[in-house]
């Protein structure tokens, strides 16, 4: 029986300003009916690139090596005029994107969007595809369907979107999906869900999928095989089961070596009853209350917590726990009620932050892409802090090189790094103001593995040379076990445990914590 997906000695180069850079080099992969694929590698190894290349969705500065093939069942893809790929993209190969907030249409209702594709693809009328939207909603677990059709995607959650494009490609009930980081921005309960999830409906439908992803644990999980990508080359490729315990080339040994285990405590020294900021009574309300309507919800009800000089605080807990709101509440980034005393000073609100207070608390983001201005060079993002908090600007060379980036990335833009290298400018720029502690929300959920663990490096060497705080907001039980003092489990707004590290590890936790530890993946190797 022929593969559905068969690639053979396929190649591909970007051209850009500074010569033709090869990307992928001579992939052969096959991917037979019901089989599972995964694709590791780090960032920049080529694994999004050979899925724009399946789905026939390159950039203009593309160019494919004239031999090699790419086989869609018995379909030449490579051949396949603009007008047959309309007809194959969805109806007999679909994609499910790792940010499901961007793969949907924000003025667009979640209902039109689904209902669109079985329209489309489908040639269902549209009453017939609103039925089938329904059911395909129902089919992966979500609740009340039909009122969440209505929605907009910034009405739904993490989890609830990431559901919706599974539905959505699976709806269509193609030969071939193709799964693009889709658990990295999820927290490890809806991450656990999800996998779930895929793996029912593979069961059921018999499809074959290609599993793009840098979390080894994962892809140990859910794939048949896995192939290893190292520089556009796949280098080793063998079974899910074998392959991270007993790996062959030296680039899959560093992978594994690269994972976060618990165990493994890369912090020794232990933190003195000093509080540098303390929170008590914090609520965070996004939504006002209306006429004859009752009060909304906060996103954080009534929260304490404080952080010691020198600390690294834990917070943990699933999407929509409150752990980002506190994050906002504590850099002004959202009003709140409550009380917040920094180094013994009260701040009754975001208003009352003054310079010297945002000087002392900043905080670096999840997503650079999204906290760089694409139009201001590096030099012009680490000049700011520092002429607004008296700094220097001649010290951006030894500020880069501090966070081990080249003095001469002075004069790069946002688009001309990588992922790892744009996350530490964010870390260099909080750096600027020599705050006294610094917020890091799910600043390693986007990184692979070897790259996370250079940040977190990075992290701790700066914290020992400047005995700055941390707040570390992650939704990855083993790493923060490895780097924490003391970790604060958040649920549904409210923080269920807050405790150090032996505790945890007593199993003298709340039940929520139980959870969490055990939906969070065995590290491999």
């Amino acid at each position: 029986m022929s593969p559905v997906l068969d690639i053979r000695d396929y190649a591909l180069d970007y051209v850009t300003r500074g010569g033709t850079q090869r990307v992928l080099r001579a992939i052969d992969l096959a991917i037979s009916a019901g089989e599972v694929v995964g694709l590791v590698g780090e960032s920049g190894s080529g694994k999004t690139s050979l899925a724009w290349a399946i789905m026939r969705a390159l950039p203009a500065n593309a160019r494919e090596a004239p031999v090699g093939r790419i086989r869609l069942g018995d379909t030449d893809l490579r051949a396949a005029s603009a007008k047959a790929l309309e007809t194959i993209r969805g109806r007999r190969m679909s994609m499910v994107f790792q940010d499901p907030s961007t793969a949907l249409n924000p003025t667009l209702t979640i209902g039109r969007q689904v209902t669109e594709v079985l329209v489309r693809d489908r040639g269902l009328s549209e009453r017939e595809a609103w039925r089938e939207a329904i059911q395909a909603l129902e089919h992966v677990d979500l609740r009340h369907p039909e009122a969440l059709m209505r929605r907009y995607p910034h009405q739904a959650s993490g989890g609830e979107k990431q559901r919706i494009g599974i539905a959505t490609a699976f709806a269509c009930r193609p030969e071939l999906i193709i799964f693009d980081e889709p658990t990295t921005a999820l927290d490890v309960i809806t991450g656990a869900r999800i996998l779930e999830l895929f793996g029912r409906l593979r069961r059921e439908t018999g499809v074959a999928a290609l599993y793009i992803s840098h979390d080894l644990a994962l892809v140990s999980r859910v794939a048949d095989r896995v192939a290893i990508l190292e520089k556009g080359a796949i280098v080793e490729e063998a079974p899910g089961a074998t392959i991270f315990r007993h790996p062959m080339h030296d680039y899959t040994r560093r992978l594994v070596a690269a994972v976060p285990r618990p165990e493994r405590r890369l912090v020794s020294d232990h933190i003195a009853d000093d509080p540098l900021l303390s929170a008590t009574d914090i609520a965070v309300r996004y939504q006002r209350k209306r006429l004859f309507r009752p009060v909304p919800r906060p996103a954080t009800a009534d929260i304490a917590i404080d952080v010691r000089r020198g600390e690294i605080l834990g917070v943990v807990g699933e999407s929509g726990s409150g752990k980002s709101s506190i994050a906002r509440a504590l850099t002004g980034l959202a009003d709140y009620t409550g009380s917040i005393v920094l180094a013994g000073r009260r701040i009754g609100s975001a208003g009352g932050m003054d310079r010297a207070y945002r000087r002392a608390v900043q905080i670096v983001f999840q997503h650079p892409d999204s906290s760089l201005n694409p139009r201001h060079t590096v030099a012009d993002m680490l000049a700011r802090p520092l002429r607004l908090y008296g700094g220097d600007v001649s010290t951006i060379p030894a500020l880069l090189e501090e966070v081990r980036l080249p003095a001469d990335y002075a004069k790069r833009y946002p688009h001309q790094l990588s992922g790892g290298e744009k996350q530490r400018v964010a870390i260099a720029r909080a750096f600027a103001a020599r705050p006294d502690l610094i917020i890091c929300d799910e600043i390693t959920a986007p990184l692979d593995v070897s790259v996370q663990a250079s940040v977190v490096e990075l992290l701790l060497r700066l914290r020992a040379a400047n005995g700055t705080a941390y707040l570390f907001i992650t939704h990855d039980l083993n790493l923060v076990q490895q780097v924490a003092h003391r970790i604060a489990v958040m649920r549904n707004g409210e923080i269920v445990d807050l405790l150090g590290i032996e505790d945890l590890r007593s199993g003298k936790v709340h039940s929520y914590t139980r959870e969490l530890i055990a939906a969070s993946p065995a590290p491999v190797g």
